[in-house]
């Protein structure tokens, strides 16, 4: 791919996804644009084999914007990462079309696997900032993980994930508007918990006292 027809590519998809950028310019500018070039450089002579050659890029790209991409990894259409400092994506990773990242985002190994240990992260995915998915298993289409959720095991399609470690939440099979983007109205179990908790809390105040009630009224009864 030329470097304009990249550049074109970066500026409808960063348009799409960032209301920050006020001018295509501004696109040169994203720590995204900048790794994403030289990831695809570097994807290329690691298909090769040309693995010292690889790292140099990848490493050089990842001093400049913070963001390290192995070469190894790899990585579809419409891909962005959003502000981007301190996301690692790991060697054995894969990661479907129009996948988005924010800032702080680990795609990791155990460190105790070989062969694939990384995620597989399939379409439409969007991780939030902070999240951390580590291992080798699929993270489904249309998905959401929270912000700060460390996921360490399947996620099916459609599904949003909190918390740490990371519970997913089905929405009843229902498809995700894709690109959803909104980060901050994601389901919280451990509040829900914590809500039952109170109510059956309340609950056995209410009966208790009830119960005190009624030894109070027999012993005046008594006396």
């Amino acid at each position: 791919m030329s470097w304009f027809k990249y550049y074109k590519e970066q500026v409808k998809i960063i348009r799409e996804r960032d209301p920050a950028i006020k001018n295509d310019l501004e696109v040169l500018l994203y720590p995204s644009f900048k790794v994403m070039y030289s990831y695809r450089k570097a994807h290329k002579h690691y298909l090769k084999g040309h693995y010292f050659r690889a790292r140099y890029i990848s490493q050089k790209a990842a001093r400049k914007t913070g963001i390290e991409i192995h070469p190894g990894a790899t990585i579809g259409e419409g891909f962005f990462i959003d502000h981007g400092t301190g996301v690692i994506i790991g060697e054995t990773t894969i990661i479907g079309d129009n996948v988005t990242l924010y800032q702080g985002v680990t795609l990791g190994g155990t460190g105790k696997e070989t062969g694939k240990r990384h995620p597989t992260i399939c379409d439409n995915v969007m991780i939030s900032a902070g999240a951390k998915v580590i291992g080798s298993f699929t993270v489904g289409e249309n998905s959401k993980i929270g912000a700060g959720s460390v996921v360490l095991s399947e996620v099916p399609p459609n599904s949003t994930v909190v918390g740490i470690p990371g519970r997913v939440i089905k929405r009843e099979d229902v498809r995700l508007p894709q690109l959803d983007l909104d980060q901050t109205h994601l389901p919280d179990p451990v509040l829900n918990d914590i809500n039952v908790l109170k109510q059956e809390n309340e609950e056995l105040k209410r009966v208790f006292k009830k119960l005190i009630d009624k030894v109070d009224k027999l012993e005046k009864q008594n006396n």
